[in-house]
């Protein structure tokens, strides 16, 4: 029973967002037709977004495997998924409940709180969870202690991390209507911050001027295609016709797979920005149920694809610097004595893509560009630095692949190895997080009303 509700109900993104589109439509005593029709479309839009999201993956799948047979890589891969399916035997139970009590904990804090942000994405929930349970464990702390802390420290990072971001994500989207609820929060806010810091004057990414012969270069399906034939006809030359014909494309010739692989990407994005479309057009009518009942004001939070209809030139800029990063970070970490990391394609695209939005909007072009190059350093280094703390997991060939993971895990990691008494250590993470709420409150009570706040006082006049 605990199972099914938190890997197959509350672990699933589509069906957790979908309770919440069910109840905000229910609290609006909306006709139960809308309610129906509203709670299915964002469960699939959910579902689209999850396609795209796999032929992505795929894609992204071939073409490291391509590039790893080029280039003779080894060292560590991060992948999110990978890393907690090594430590759901160990941690399972102790992810499971400090994925329940954090939801809660989201909610009340979301309710009493300047912060009014309710976070979506489940899977990355799930992935937070287990994190702080492998760490604290590590650590020596241990049964509901563990629990307790786990679930406060992860309920506040539920709403810290998108209120942390909604500068920027207000930016982006010129409202409030949804926040970026998603575990790469830290490297949005370097993109955002190195954007406004060198793309002073730089003009956006969406108005690149391209000449009228190459003005199908506007439609983003086409400039993403060619984009990644390229990248892909570069990695099959070197990988050459042996590996990928016995290996990978079950015969076809090798460059046409390249090509189909570059095309099916490009499909991937085309469904992606679809499904965040429809998310969009529903959860953000369906959640002013739960702002009017339960959590006044409250904004969603939803994951990090939902800001890519708003810069699509700057998706592609922000995966293709993100991931050159990486690989000049293969070369710097052994000079430093770390762990090789080796770039990730999937954490690289979908958070290196969100960060060229954030830079973009912050500084243009250039934003884009070094936005996303410093979310790729970010990716790469932070999960070396992050290995040590993980104790066994630490010896896999995987660990956690975005920024928050491994900014969280060495904060938690190290003090708590430090602290000899499970007790000293809650203590400090307790009083750390009330002192920071409370001045939060004192500085948001001063301040004029938030632009939700205006709207709201306007309808009524």
């Amino acid at each position: 029973m605990v199972d099914l509700l938190m890997n197959d109900i509350l672990g699933t993104p589509s069906i957790l967002v979908g309770l919440f589109a069910f109840f905000g439509l229910l609290l609006q005593r909306k006709q139960i037709a809308d309610v129906i029709s509203g709670t299915l479309k964002t469960i699939m839009g959910f579902v689209i977004l999850g396609v795209g999201a796999g032929a992505i993956t795929g894609s992204l799948g071939h073409f490291s495997s391509m590039f790893d047979s080029a280039f003779e890589l080894s060292g560590v891969i991060p992948n999110n998924e990978a890393i907690v399916a090594l430590a759901q035997d160990a941690f399972g139970t102790e992810t499971a409940m400090i994925m329940l009590f954090g939801m809660l904990v989201n909610i009340v804090l979301a309710r009493f709180t300047p912060f009014k942000y309710i976070f979506l994405t489940g899977h990355h929930t799930m992935f937070m969870a287990c994190l702080i349970a492998v760490i604290l464990s590590t650590g020596g702390i241990e049964g509901m202690m563990l629990i307790l802390i786990g679930s406060i420290i992860l309920g506040s990072l539920m709403v810290l991390m998108p209120a942390m971001l909604q500068p920027f994500t207000r930016k982006i989207t010129g409202s409030d209507d949804f926040a970026v609820g998603h575990f790469g929060s830290f490297g949005y806010l370097a993109a955002g911050a190195v954007g406004k810091l060198v793309g002073k004057q730089s003009k956006s990414t969406e108005e690149l001027k391209v000449p009228k012969s190459l003005g199908f270069l506007r439609d983003t399906s086409v400039s993403v295609s060619l984009t990644m034939a390229i990248l892909f006809f570069i990695v099959a030359l070197f990988a050459g016709p042996a590996f990928i014909e016995a290996e990978l494309s079950d015969g076809t010739n090798f460059l046409v797979f390249a090509f189909l692989q570059s095309i099916t990407f490009a499909a991937g994005v085309y469904i992606i920005l679809a499904g965040v479309r429809m998310i969009l057009s529903e959860i953000v009518p369906a959640f002013k149920g739960i702002a009017d009942k339960v959590v006044p004001n409250a904004i969603p939070a939803l994951d990090c694809p939902s800001v890519f209809p708003f810069a699509n030139n700057a998706v592609v800029i922000g995966f293709v610097f993100s991931f050159l990063a990486g690989l000049i970070s293969m070369f710097l970490l052994p000079v430093l004595g770390l762990r090789v990391i080796v770039p990730g394609l999937v954490p690289h695209f979908f958070t290196g893509a969100a960060a060229g939005v954030f830079g973009n909007a912050t500084g243009g072009r250039k934003g884009a560009i070094f936005g996303s190059m410093a979310n790729g350093l970010i990716i790469s280094f932070l999960p070396a630095i992050l290995l040590p703390v993980l104790g066994s997991l630490g010896f896999e060939g995987t660990t956690f692949g975005d920024a928050d993971f491994g900014v969280i895990g060495v904060a938690l990691g190290y003090p708590v190895q430090l602290f000899a008494s499970p007790l000293l250590f809650a203590g400090l993470i307790v009083i750390l997080l009330a002192g920071f709420f409370a001045i939060s409150i004192a500085r948001s009570r001063r301040k004029s009303p938030t632009p939700i706040e205006n709207e709201q006082q306007s309808n009524s006049i």
